[in-house]
């Protein structure tokens, strides 16, 4: 049960990451407030993801999968320009995120 709340926590990671340029510099409103609520339901779960994963483990599968996710979104739905060495880099991340959670205790 702790890995997906784990993964949800990510997703949500992968949102407030994804709303932060929308705030402009947080001047706006509602992207603000977005990334605010989705910042603090990413924190609030991964805090109840390590009560039984090993908080390093925990963190970098957290950070891994924000990391992942809104390079995703940044390709995807932003718009952002992508190079064949940075989806290499992401692939390998993913790779390594996999090998954290299957080595962990």
């Amino acid at each position: 049960m702790a890995w997906i709340v784990l993964i949800i926590a990510g997703l949500f990671e992968v949102v407030w990451a994804s709303l932060l340029d929308s705030t402009k510099g947080f001047s706006r409103l509602w992207p603000t407030v977005g990334f605010l609520v989705t910042l603090g339901i990413s924190m609030y779960l991964l805090s109840i993801a390590t009560r039984t994963i090993p908080v390093g483990t925990g963190y970098a599968v957290w950070v891994g999968i924000g990391a992942v996710g809104a390079f995703l979104v940044g390709v995807f739905v932003k718009g952002d320009e992508t190079s064949v060495g940075q989806v290499a880099a992401i692939a390998a991340l993913v790779t390594s995120i996999v090998a954290v959670k299957l080595t962990a205790a």
